[in-house]
């Protein structure tokens, strides 16, 4: 079933009405489709005539109950009991005992003992109208294409202010009239890179005395400029890894076959000039 599907009974609602007493038999309409296949113990407890309404009218002993006190003992009830049970939530403020609320919270479970229960799905009744409780997985599917969407709207926006040029590198042009088709040549980048600096330069007001935009538009700007540097700082940029080792190999390189060039040294060529020890003392 869709996680967007809903059940209403206007008949039901113009006879009865909806309130905290008889929620628990709205939910359990034959024809909601919400409702479990299995016989579950609020059916079994209607059977025997336990409802909260009728606890609200009559009590145990024959002595009418509170709102509060009839859904107390109706819990109570449904904890002796084991199987998947429909358990009405309390409300969001006291008031609601006795008012009709605009929002109902049903828990459907698994009670396989008074205190162990596993939760199966939680339905909300608001004004009347049944509906599920989204999944988490939903949830965070709903959030994350939603987050999605506006990144990539931010992206396309910031697309069409961006510019490079070789002797000016990357520039952030937000004025209008470089937003229009065909964009800036690279002479108004430079005339707008100009004045930028001279104005950086000659704006000596303090961080208040600025405007709120320019404000924002300085920290946009300095932001925009550290993530560049730090891009620009990258290897796979600058390319420095590689040609650092590429000169470590030609080093080595240069430094063997020069060492080839100049033949063995002036203490390798006495070493062996000299008579070995062995050959001394024969020689005796």
């Amino acid at each position: 079933m869709s996680e967007t599907a809903s059940f209403v009974d206007p008949v039901f609602l113009a006879r009865f009405g909806l309130q905290r007493a008889n929620v628990i038999d709205y939910f359990l309409h034959p024809l909601n489709p919400f409702r479990a296949t299995v016989n579950t113990s609020n059916d079994v407890l209607a059977m025997q005539g336990i409802t909260i309404g009728i606890l609200m009218q009559q009590g145990l002993h024959g002595e009418p109950l509170s709102p509060a006190a009839a859904e107390e003992e109706y819990q109570a009830a449904l904890t002796r009991l084991t199987g998947e049970q429909y358990e009405l939530r309390p409300p969001p403020d006291p008031m609601f005992y006795v008012q009709p609320s605009p929002l109902y919270t049903l828990r459907h479970v698994l009670r396989t003992s008074p205190t162990s229960i596993k939760i199966l799905g939680v339905y909300y009744v608001i004004e009347g109208v049944i509906y599920k409780a989204p999944s988490v997985r939903s949830l965070c599917k709903a959030h994350v294409a939603k987050t999605l969407g506006s990144l990539s709207s931010t992206l396309d926006a910031l697309r069409k202010c961006t510019f490079y040029q070789p002797s000016l590198g990357y520039l952030w042009v937000f004025e209008e009239e470089f937003q229009k088709e065909g964009g800036a040549g690279p002479v108004e980048l430079r005339q707008l890179a100009h004045r930028r600096k001279r104005r950086k330069v000659l704006d000596h007001r303090r961080p208040g005395e600025r405007t709120p935009a320019e404000e924002e538009g300085i920290r946009a700007t300095e932001a925009m400029d550290q993530i560049l540097v730090r891009l620009s700082r990258k290897s796979f940029v600058t390319g420095k890894s590689s040609a650092k080792a590429e000169s470590t190999v030609s080093s080595s390189v240069v430094a063997s076959s020069s060492a080839k060039k100049k033949g063995p040294t002036p203490a390798a060529a006495l070493s062996a000039k000299l008579p070995s020890p062995e050959k001394a003392q024969g020689g005796l």
